[in-house]
């Protein structure tokens, strides 16, 4: 009998994804992140002294809940001695709390993994301005009624201007949609070749929704004071969209000149989503069938003030590397689409002689077949919540791969600060 240790997927559930500030505008991410938990055990009958640890992605986090993981983790169905820990690596924080998992079954540190990720963008931490936090800090230091009133007095209209967390590089100043911008401009990415994956993407999410293929991946949300109000579907697909309607839409982030818009890039999203993972052979004598085993991941940074999005183009290959296979031995691919711009970009260059040469590759990494490619549509239509993307992807991956028998499927993610993600998955 082998001794190495095959960390698998034996299943995936997730949230419906909802634009922000819609159907979940009014929870946070501890209950979204709870509520798809508990239904993934009582889907898979799961009995919780089994789990052996709890790993979450998260990219905002709340101060009031900074552990995520650890809020899943105390769920009744659960004992308590279980640890949780919290991730972020940006849009791939999902991934990476499976590649965690991963890594802690290979080295035999667990059995079984709960691991996901979450993120409501309805429920973000407001802050003060620095110098207002610094009267407030003044006002609970002071000792007297006298000196409260002079730290208060200090207080300007400017000062209560409050702080919210930025979509952008800290290193650069510049927005991911800027980014974005900035990669179609550098690598002759049209408007109409990104309207037209948005129109793909949206197409493709929409007849799976239709289907009931996404469906078999969802949780329902029930809502409302009698629970009555029921969400079963992600709220952002667009079925009846078109080219002529997304061709209306106006330019955000160089309004003159530019081509990304609020069609051809992923939205604000709330959604959580996870994964039980489990040690091969664990998983069989418990009873349960895996859907898939990590066989690789890897991740690569490029440097955030050239082309942010582009870390894939370096992940994916090494992925492949690990995994002892080639591109032309995928039967499925995600890639995440944060932007039309970026996937689109990505995909060139994975396909160009020019820079197989710069990743000191004799020949290209591989064409797209978008075939086989995101092929119930992908973040654009289905939404990204930052920290459950990677999550959501593996779910559909490992499912896909299952249904069509194909042996070997690739999970590509860009994430802010131009890192990028992959993963291999390998049908068992």
């Amino acid at each position: 009998m082998s001794s190495v240790r095959r960390p698998a997927i034996v299943a995936g559930l997730r949230t419906p994804f909802a634009r922000s500030g819609t159907v979940f505008r009014d929870l946070t991410a501890v209950q979204l992140a709870r509520r798809v938990t508990q239904e993934l055990l009582e889907r898979t009958a799961l009995d919780g002294r089994e789990v052996s640890e709890v790993a979450f992605g998260q990219v905002v986090a709340s101060v009031l809940a900074p552990n995520v993981a650890r809020e899943v983790s105390l769920l009744p169905q659960l004992p308590r001695t279980i640890p949780a820990v919290s991730l972020n690596r940006a849009c791939a924080s999902a991934g990476q709390a499976i590649s965690y998992g991963a890594d802690q079954i290979r080295l035999g540190h667990a059995e079984v993994v709960l691991a996901g990720g979450v993120e409501s963008l309805s429920d973000i931490p407001i802050l003060h301005s620095k110098p207002f936090t610094q009267i407030l800090l003044d006002v609970n230091k002071a000792r007297t009624l006298g000196q409260r009133l002079a730290a208060f007095a200090r207080v300007r209209p400017s000062h209560l201007i409050p702080v919210s967390p930025a979509i952008a590089e800290p290193s650069t100043g510049q927005s991911m949609g800027q980014s974005a911008e900035k990669m179609a401009k550098e690598n002759g990415i049209t408007r109409e070749a990104q309207d037209r994956l948005a129109l793909m993407s949206h197409q493709r999410a929409h007849a799976a929704t239709i289907s009931g293929r996404l469906a078999e991946e969802i949780a329902p949300w029930f809502g409302g004071r009698g629970m009555d109000e029921v969400v079963t579907t992600d709220n952002i697909v667009r079925g009846d969209t078109s080219l002529e309607a997304l061709a209306k839409l106006k330019p955000v982030f160089d309004r003159r000149y530019g081509s990304v818009t609020a069609g051809n890039a992923s939205s604000l999203t709330d959604g959580a989503a996870v994964c039980l993972m489990m040690e091969e052979a664990r998983a069989r004598s418990l009873g349960y069938r895996p859907l898939a085993v990590v066989r690789s991941y890897a991740v690569a940074a490029v440097d955030p003030g050239w082309q942010l999005l582009m870390g894939p183009v370096y992940a994916v290959p090494l992925a492949l590397d690990r995994a002892g296979i080639t591109w032309r031995e995928l039967g499925l691919v995600e890639i995440h689409e944060a932007f039309a711009s970026q996937v689109l970009s990505n995909v060139e260059a994975w396909g160009s002689k020019a820079w197989a040469a710069k990743l000191g590759r004799a020949v290209p990494v591989g064409e797209v077949d978008w075939e086989r490619t995101n092929v119930h549509g992908g973040s654009i239509a289905i939404g990204h919540p930052f920290g459950a993307t990677g999550a959501r992807i593996a779910t559909t991956l490992a499912n896909e791969m299952v249904k069509r028998d194909v042996q070997f499927g690739l999970i590509s993610i860009c994430a802010q600060g131009g890192m990028g993600f992959a993963m291999v998955l390998e049908r068992v």
